[in-house]
């Protein structure tokens, strides 16, 4: 069920009404409302249909944060209807936070790449299981960066006799689990491509480096409209590249990426700095702002934190390619000239 709570002109409680979660039934208590009453929602796993039912009722759904609305309230016990009038009094006074709602048809298309992104979690925990069998009974294949083609492939399935006869099993089973985990992903891939129409803002993107079909489309799909948000850091945050600070007394200290973000477009941006990473001691990449960018932070602060930085120059650069409209290009290194005097 839902919990509402209605306020009249003065801020008042007019009504308190809960609505079963009955098909139909948020739109029918809602359309005794005039078209473009605002309605504060919270940002739960099931706000979807209820925002499509809000705005079928003619109203204009209001979508908050749950964690940053409830710390405005100020309330120290919580319940349904506590919830419910806090949010109203917000919503009245013009202080609700509110967050972005994509449309339903956008809603719709960005499942297929974020069903792709489960998928592939999966198949990097089944190649992660794969791995500490052979590393678990000291069976190294020298010369292969990849186990699980080509080559690789043909030299891990040499080795497995080498296995216990159990632990030889579950390596053969996981393999064949690897192969219908990527051919699901191929399906989806195919039916991404084929939805999705190559916009402009998939152009410029697929101009940033470690940057390809599919992270372009998850990236223009989890941004939606670059105008929403006011600074490249902004975005940056937004998309969880940017650590937690903490300063105090004249010291200050970077924690680990933020973990408060949109996790989908956090995922696309290291992906693409590990496709970076992967590549950087190729000649054709070696000069590249990227790559100086990695190495230079792996020298002093480790690789972790370095592909974090680079995952984090790319959503700024990504909010300057889409505000700009124009392709990516090597950030100068020139210093500006010092003044003489």
């Amino acid at each position: 069920y839902s919990q509402f709570t209605v306020l009249d002109e003065k801020a008042q409680v007019r009504e308190r009404k809960r609505v079963e979660h009955t098909p139909g039934a948020i739109q029918e208590y809602l359309s005794q409302y005039p078209a473009g009453t605002p309605v504060a929602v919270e940002c739960v796993g099931n706000w979807y249909w209820i925002v499509d039912d809000i705005e079928a009722a003619g109203c204009v759904p209001r979508l908050t944060q749950a964690g940053k609305a409830k710390l405005m309230m100020g309330h120290v016990n919580k319940t349904d209807k506590l919830d419910a009038d806090g949010l109203a009094l917000l919503l009245y006074t013009g202080t609700l936070p509110t967050v972005w709602i994509p449309s339903g048809e956008l809603r719709d298309e960005r499942e297929l790449p974020r069903t792709r992104m489960a998928f592939t979690k999966q198949r990097t925990a089944v190649k992660n299981r794969i791995h500490a069998a052979l590393s678990k009974h000291g069976l190294q294949l020298e010369g292969e960066s990849d186990v699980f083609s080509g080559k690789g492939l043909e030299a891990l399935q040499r080795a497995l006799p080498g296995l216990p006869a159990e632990t030889r099993r579950c390596v053969e089973e996981e393999l064949a689990l690897l192969r219908e985990i990527q051919g699901h992903i191929s399906v989806l891939e195919a039916r991404i491509r084929a939805q999705t129409q190559c916009t402009r803002n998939m152009q410029l993107l697929k101009t940033l480096p470690g940057i390809g079909d599919i992270l372009a489309i998850v990236i223009d799909r989890e941004i939606g409209s670059v105008e929403r948000f006011p600074t490249a850091e902004n975005l940056a945050s937004y998309a969880g590249t940017t650590p937690k600070v903490k300063s105090s007394g004249g010291k200050t200290y970077y924690g680990p990426m933020r973990k408060e973000s949109n996790q989908y477009l956090k995922w696309a941006f290291v992906e693409a700095a590990n496709v970076i990473v992967s590549n950087h001691k190729r000649p054709s990449w070696m000069n590249r702002h990227v790559v100086r960018l990695y190495e230079r932070t792996a020298r002093s602060k480790g690789h972790a934190i370095a592909v974090g930085a680079v995952a984090r120059h790319l959503a700024e650069a990504t909010y300057w390619v889409l505000t700009k409209g124009e392709a990516y290009h090597e950030p100068s290194s020139k210093k500006p000239p010092t003044k003489q005097g």
